[in-house]
């Protein structure tokens, strides 16, 4: 990757990166040195310079009533970039405390009608994420139907952390899946990550998008398509349970399937 594009990556601005990668060349230059070699008008190349020094990136001394710019060790960027995690960590914490501060009030307003259903949409791999998050606010259980394969390749690196808040949150997965070979790797894991499984004998009954059943609500997930979508309703959820309930009693008496059940969780 050339130079460039990482640090318009960090936010600098084309004329930035050329006053910048200038002044490395120099070391030391005035306003109008970098103007010249840069044909950026002086007042722009003050402006810039001005806001690199805010940067910790140059530094500025004066010589008989003129001002010098001078380029400090291009290592500064990481000290540039530590300092920004931190104001954004800062920041973020602060935003929490004012949310957690004004909650009661924002609650005293929230009235959701309790037999009316709810439906949230998710878009894209943040939304994905986020909608995948809520199903670890599930009582003790989720059913789900899902394919592994398409899985990892919708949120890739997202489930080996998510599995492990799920086993510490103590939440048994049980999952119907389609026949790959990414499912019958990822089963081997089946005690240390608390779940029950049940294999599809039948290569041909596969499927790409996920549904999980927890709580009061529904999570339908396309991955190829980067959707999702809760529906939080009591009376759907109660049906999708004994669906799912019936299916796997079902599902357990064809010998084609592999049924992997759990000794005790």
């Amino acid at each position: 990757m050339q130079y460039t594009q990482v640090l318009e990556n960090l936010g600098f601005s084309p004329k930035e990166i050329y006053i910048y990668t200038a002044l490395l060349e120099l070391e030391t230059a005035t306003a109008t040195d970098l103007a010249k070699k840069t044909e950026i008008n002086r007042t722009s190349c003050y402006d810039i310079l001005y806001a690199l020094i805010k940067r910790g990136l140059v530094s500025k001394i004066v010589k008989k009533k003129k001002i010098y710019f001078h380029i400090t060790d291009p290592r500064k960027l990481l000290n540039y970039l530590d300092r920004e995690k931190e104001e954004a960590y800062n920041k973020i914490e602060k935003n929490k405390k004012q949310i957690n501060e004004i909650m009661p009030e924002l609650l005293s307003l929230f009235n959701p009608n309790p037999t009316k259903p709810r439906i949230q949409f998710y878009e894209g791999e943040k939304g994905m994420r986020e909608a995948y998050e809520d199903t670890l606010t599930a009582d003790k259980v989720y059913y789900a139907y899902a394919n592994f394969e398409t899985m990892y390749q919708g949120l890739p690196n997202f489930f080996p952390n998510y599995y492990e808040r799920r086993i510490k949150a103590k939440i048994l997965g049980k999952g119907i899946f389609p026949k790959n070979k990414t499912t019958l790797n990822q089963l081997k894991n089946n005690q240390e990550e608390l779940r029950e499984s049940i294999v599809l004998g039948d290569e041909s009954l596969t499927y790409s998008p996920e549904v999980i059943i927890y709580n009061n609500k529904v999570l339908i997930a396309s991955w190829k398509e980067k959707i999702a979508i809760i529906i939080e309703s009591k009376e759907l959820a109660d049906l999708q349970k004994i669906i799912f309930q019936q299916l796997w009693v079902s599902l357990q008496k064809d010998p084609k399937n592999i049924v992997s059940l759990l000794n005790k969780y």
